[in-house]
Order: structure tokens, then C-alpha cells, then sequence
């Protein structure tokens, strides 16, 4: 083997040195020897030799007293060079050399016997030669992968054959995730060997560390051949992981139409909970998924107690919470709710709030269509998420306004989106919400002076309740507050007429201008009663109606998202 420059120097020196003192020359001569065979990037002449197959230079390497047990940085000795390569002569000599006894066992770094290369290799001669030898058939690597279980990864259904005729355990695990070789055969749709290891008794229902068995793995990856092969020899299609997850649940998370429509029709059983403390079922998996083909065979056969039962989930969640909007609509057109339940599980009342809190706009439309319950929440889901222009889509279709303890939070989330106040407030109090219900203490305290001032144009300031005149007082006289002079004022007789006026009319009435247009009066008035007058001294742009231009829930959906 050549040396390097280094060695090469030290002998030039050597050569000119012959005066040199014993020591010196001991000194020197350590440098002529070939130490490459310690370098990470070498093999030793033996390794070498059996990897190239070349037999008579491994005979005169050995005779010379070569040791066969010198690894390279893999930890490859000469006989994995052999094994890996498939030099049958350097083999036989290797395992011949009454020297290497126990050297057909010499494992490399990552625990590999000759034996394993040679199967993971498919090589089928060296595997006999060497359990010939006396080869372990069930020795394991590091990570306890076995010769039967690499043989069966690649499909070598001859080495698979010569291993179990020589004692290879065919059952428990054989790899550091406890998968078999029944695991190993169905992942990777080696279809003859996976029926050749049942047809000598494989276990079908072995599990791994997760509990999953061989069937629940083809679920899985979609390995349709692999599953039939398994169904036909009378694998559990029920069984369940150590999560409670079955076969068919997998399948329909993964969205492998054929894997399902297999199970179902030996028996998987759509209504089996895969985790019922969270009501996960098939259904769920495949709406969250937004598996749409998946889902048309489970909304037949499962069981609608999940649709809005008590502590139940509804797949209604699933599809809003994943955002499948196609999901959702062939939920809701099978007759499921769009209302469904409450639900603990994510923290919702519904799956409209739930909507909202992903901010899927398009989802929330399709709710709406589906005429689901709109309560005070959703207004102030409105102004947390600022969704402005939907808490006027509530307004003009008609959706009841907020009261009761909605109002704390129409107050506190209208406090946070006080700068934008022109975009919301104006159509609340249009509406007909009661101002004096937003003046509150923090409103009073916190409010911007124009937010103020704008929620008191619509109140008689001077008959506001006494509490509420008092915190006006101490805020003034801070300092903080610059109030329309006129509020010191008793308010005019057209004010008061308009406040009248508007007190008798229904909230219906008020969510747009077309009634109080219709009222038989002059234009003019019309304006006064919407408030156009002191909309223009806010510089609130006019009140438009979107619904027209909007007509559809979708286009007003790409409208919010745009």
C-alpha cells in the first residue's frame, strides 16, 4: 500500500544517515512501518484483499500472520469485506482459518455480523456458507435488527427461505421498535415473502412499541395488497394501538379510499372509539383530514349520537377545526348541525366559534348559510379578532344584538379596538344597541374622547343614570375629557323627537335605512333619524349596505379574506 509523503521523507533521511546511533535508527524505522491500516479512510490488506476477491494474496497475507481482526473505522474486519462483496473463495478461506473460530461472529461498529450484510445484500451463498460455518441466524445489531429481518425489508425471499431452515426465529421483535418480520414484509409489500412467513406461522397480530400490529401498518402507509393479504389470513381489522387508534381510523386519516372501503367490507367497525374520553372516530379523522372520499363512506354507517349528544364530538369541529370547508358542507348537507355542541375538548361553544377563533371566514359563511346560531359572542368574536365588516354582515341579516353579559364583552374587546371605533360603533348603535348599556366604568374611564362623545350623541345626556353623570363629572374634571359643549346643554326637541322616534321602532327596523326611508316624511328627516348629521361631524364615511354587492356567502367570504 503506498505511504504517505511523510514516511517517504523518513526514508530518503534513512538512506543518508548511516552513521545513525541504534536508537535512532529504532526511532526511524517505526516511521517506514505502515500504520494505514489505522487511518479511518483504510481497510487492512486482508480487508483489502477479500474485498476484491483476491484469494492468494489473502493466503500469503495470512500465512505471513496477518491478523483477520483488524477493523477499519466502520469496524469492518476481512470477513464483512467477503460477505458484503460476495467473494465466495476469500469467504470459504476466511471461514476455514482455524484462527477465525469465533471470528465468523466479529460484529462492526453498528453490531452487524458477515451473516447480516450478506443477507441485507441478498446474497444467497454466503448466507448458506456461513450458517454452514455456524453462523448465529438470530444474532442481532445494535439497534437488535436480525439477518431475517433485512433479508425480509429487501424482499429476498431465498434468504428468508435458507434462515428459517436453519433456526431463524421467525416470531417476537427484530428490530428496536419491536416491529417483526410480519411488520417489515407488509410495509414494504414484499407480498410474496409476507405470504410465505404466515404460511409458516408467522404471529399476524404481533405489535410494536406503539401497539401496532402489521394490519394496522398497511392501514396506514396504504398498502392495499399487503391488507388484503393479512384480511385473508383473518388479521384483526378491529384491532387498536395502544392510543386506542384502529386500522380503519388510520386509513381515513390518510385518506386511503381503498384501504377503507377493505376494511369496512370484512367488518371495521366505523363506531369504535378511538379515544373515547375525546370522541375521536373515523369520521373525525377524515373531516380534519379533508379526506372528502374517505368521508363519504363513513357518514352513512356512523352512529349520529356524536352529532350533538352530550359530552360527544361532533365531526362538524373536525372539519372547521382543519379548515376543510368541502368536508364541512357534505357534513352539513348529511343533516349534521352547525351547531353541534359544546365542546371541552377544544375549548368551544360552537363550531362557529371555533370558526372564528381560526379566523376561517370563509368556514364561518358557510355556517351562516347553514343557519347557524349567531348570540352575543360572535359580536364580540367581532371585535376581538376585528372582523369589522362581519359584525355588519350580523347586523344586516337580521342576528339579534348582545345583551346581557355579552355587553362586559362588547365593552372590553371595543375598548382594544378603540382606534377603529368609526369601523364598528357607528353600526352598533344604528342598530339599536342601547348606549347607555356601554356606558360603563370602563368605558366611561377608558374610552377615547371622540368614542365618548360619539356613544353620547346617542343618549338624552342629561337624564343619564346618576352613576354614570358622576364618573363624567370626575373624568372632566381631570382634565382628560373634551366634551361637546352642548352636552352641557339640555338637548334640543329635534334630538329628543329623533331619540323618540327611534325608541319605538324594533331593532329589525333600525339594521338598515329602507324602513325609515319608507317613514312618510321629508328626506331630510330621514337623514336626521340616521344620523347622517353627527356621522359627518365624526368623519364617519356614510353607512353602505353590503349584503347587495355581497350576495353570495361565498364572494362575501373572498371579500373578508381579501
Amino acid at each position: 500500500m503506498r505511504r504517505n509523503f511523510v514516511t517517504q521523507r523518513v526514508v530518503k533521511l534513512w538512506n543518508s544517515l548511516p552513521r545513525m546511533t541504534v536508537e535512532a535508527k529504532s526511532l526511524v524505522q517505526l516511521w517506514k512501518m505502515d500504520f494505514t491500516e489505522a487511518y479511518s479512510d483504510t481497510c487492512s490488506a486482508a480487508g483489502l484483499a477479500a474485498r476484491k476477491g483476491n484469494v492468494e494474496l489473502l493466503k500469503a497475507l495470512i500465512k505471513k500472520g496477518h491478523s483477520l481482526d483488524i477493523a477499519d473505522n466502520r469496524g469492518w474486519c476481512p470477513i464483512h469485506e467477503a460477505a458484503t462483496h460476495k467473494t465466495l473463495k476469500c469467504l470459504r478461506l476466511l471461514v476455514c482459518t482455524a484462527s477465525l473460530t469465533s471470528g465468523i461472529e466479529l460484529k462492526t461498529f453498528e453490531g452487524e455480523t458477515a451473516l447480516h450484510l450478506a443477507a441485507k445484500h441478498g446474497h444467497l451463498e454466503i448466507v448458506r456458507i456461513l450458517l454452514q460455518a455456524g453462523a448465529n441466524p438470530d444474532a442481532i445489531t445494535n439497534e437488535n435488527v436480525t439477518p431475517l429481518f433485512l433479508a425480509t425489508e429487501k424482499g429476498y425471499i431465498a434468504v428468508v427461505r435458507i434462515l428459517l431452515k436453519y433456526g431463524a426465529r421467525i416470531n417476537g421483535f427484530h428490530s428496536a421498535c419491536l416491529w417483526s418480520v410480519v411488520h417489515q414484509a407488509a410495509y414494504q409489500g414484499h407480498l410474496e415473502v409476507l405470504k410465505f412467513l404466515l404460511g409458516k406461522g408467522a404471529d399476524k397480530e404481533s405489535k410494536d412499541d406503539y401497539g401496532i400490529t402489521p394490519l394496522f401498518l398497511a392501514a396506514q402507509y396504504g398498502k392495499l395488497e399487503s391488507l388484503r393479504i393479512l384480511v385473508q389470513h383473518g388479521s384483526n381489522v378491529n384491532c387498536q394501538a395502544y392510543d386506542k387508534a384502529t386500522p380503519l381510523f388510520i386509513a381515513a386519516q390518510e385518506g386511503h379510499v381503498e384501504c377503507v372501503e377493505l376494511l369496512l367490507s370484512h367488518g371495521a367497525d366505523a363506531n369504535l372509539y378511538c379515544n373515547e374520553d375525546d370522541w375521536q372516530l373515523p369520521i373525525h379523522a377524515a373531516a380534519q383530514m379533508g379526506k372528502v372520499n374517505v368521508l363519504e363512506f363513513l357518514i352513512p354507517i356512523t352512529d349520529r349520537i356524536c352529532d350533538k349528544g352530550t359530552d360527544k364530538v361532533s365531526p362538524v369541529y373536525s372539519a372547521v377545526y382543519g379548515g376543510q370547508q368541502e368536508c364541512l358542507k357534505m357534513l352539513l348537507q348529511a343533516g349534521y348541525s352547525p351547531d353541534a355542541q359544546g365542546c371541552p375538548l377544544y375549548e368551544c361553544l360552537s363550531p362557529l366559534c371555533m370558526a372564528f377563533s381560526q379566523r376561517f371566514f370563509a368556514i364561518i359563511h358557510i355556517l351562516l348559510k347553514a343557519e347557524a346560531v349567531v348570540t352575543g359572542l360572535h359580536y364580540i368574536y367581532c371585535l376581538q379578532y376585528q372582523c369589522f365588516h362581519l359584525l355588519q354582515f350580523f347586523l344586516e341579516h337580521g342576528y339579534s344584538l348582545p345583551t346581557g353579559s355579552h355587553l362586559a364583552g362588547i365593552v372590553k374587546y371595543g375598548l382594544i379596538s378603540q382606534q377603529q371605533f368609526k369601523q364598528w360603533l357607528p353600526h352598533l348603535l344604528l342598530a339599536g344597541l342601547n348606549p347607555v348599556d356601554l356606558l360603563r366604568e370602563d368605558w366611561l374611564n377608558a374610552a377615547s374622547d371622540n368614542m365618548l362623545n360619539f356613544t353620547l350623541e346617542f343618549t338624552n345626556w342629561k337624564r343619564l343614570p346618576l352613576i354614570v353623570g358622576q364618573i363624567l363629572f370626575c373624568r372632566m374634571g381631570s382634565s382628560t375629557w373634551i366634551e361637546q359643549k352642548r352636552f352641557d346643554e339640555i338637548p334640543p326637541l329635534t334630538h329628543l323627537s329623533r331619540l323618540k322616534i327611534r325608541s319605538t321602532l324594533k331593532s329589525e327596523c333600525l339594521r338598515s335605512d329602507k324602513f325609515i326611508c319608507q317613514l312618510p316624511l321629508p328626506s331630510c328627516l330621514h337623514d336626521f333619524l340616521l344620523y347622517k348629521d353627527v356621522l359627518k361631524l365624526y368623519g364617519i364615511p356614510e353607512i353602505l349596505v353590503y349584503h347587495e354587492e355581497m350576495e353570495t356567502v361565498s364572494n362575501y367570504a373572498e371579500y373578508l379574506e381579501n
